[in-house]
């Protein structure tokens, strides 16, 4: 990995968990902590991050978390288009995992008004959006905070799926190629995302055209992990190719006057 996209990753990673120390930075891009000291000052020095002794932390990520926003606000458009897809195949009497994310915020935010639904979140922000939805029962998982994404990680967030059997799981991700399969920024969030899949009779992928065809630095495994895709019409033909070559149904949201 060259400097610039270990540094790429490095503030992806603190976009993700909002901090981290030298000494695990070191361990997972596998070079010294001197490395990472100096990929550190440059991130600095280029505004986006504020050392610390020891470590690093996202800037502004503090007033991030009082004004209880997200960092990832892009494509908002057609996270919106994609969450209105998802309310087809979301039925009175189900039981939910809403992953955390912008995109599943979005799926969020259109819930309003459906009664008996279930939704288990380890989101803190979709938690309180719909916890005053009187149809609606919220169930929040324990773990790890992390303030860029609003979220709880960690085995411990894990742990609450052993055992559950619940109908549909609307998962995040923050890349989607054919080598490296579902990534993440953050390491604590796989055993999450597995343990989400583990406990989902069916899993639908929810990601922009933006995502397809980019790594994130951890990967959570193969494509086959997956029952349905939910995109928009950016989707290009290539990346269409791989999901049928996976036997992935590809679920493409338009709106009311487009074709897929």
């Amino acid at each position: 990995m060259l400097p610039h996209q270990r540094r790429d990753k490095i503030l992806e990673l603190l976009k993700e968990d909002g901090s981290a120390k030298v000494a695990d930075l070191a361990r997972i891009f596998r070079v010294t902590e001197v490395t990472i000291r100096q990929d550190l000052d440059k991130l600095e020095k280029e505004g986006l991050i504020v050392k610390e002794h020891g470590g690093a932390y996202l800037k502004n990520v503090e007033d991030q978390v009082r004004n209880f926003t997200l960092i990832h606000q892009e494509n908002l458009d057609k996270k919106a288009l994609i969450a209105a897809k998802c309310l087809e195949y979301i039925e009175s009497g189900d039981t939910i995992i809403l992953d955390s994310g912008s995109t599943t915020t979005e799926i969020a935010k259109q819930l309003s008004g459906l009664k008996n639904l279930t939704v288990i979140t380890n989101a803190l922000n979709i938690a309180l959006m719909l916890g005053a939805e009187p149809g609606i029962e919220v169930i929040v998982t324990g773990g790890e905070f992390k303030p860029p994404t609003l979220s709880l990680t960690g085995q411990k967030a894990a742990d609450f799926f052993k055992g559950l059997n619940v109908q549909k799981l609307f998962l995040a991700t923050a890349g989607i190629s054919l080598k490296s399969g579902l990534t993440y920024p953050s390491i604590s969030d796989l055993v999450v995302k597995k343990a989400m899949i583990d406990a989902a009779e069916i899993t639908y992928l929810v990601a922009d055209s933006t995502k397809m065809g980019k790594s994130a630095l951890a990967s959570l495994g193969a494509l086959s992990l997956i029952d349905f895709i939910i995109t928009d019409p950016g989707i290009e033909e290539k990346h269409k190719a791989v999901f049928r070559e996976h036997e992935i149904e590809l679920i493409i949201a338009t709106a009311d006057n487009e074709n897929p």
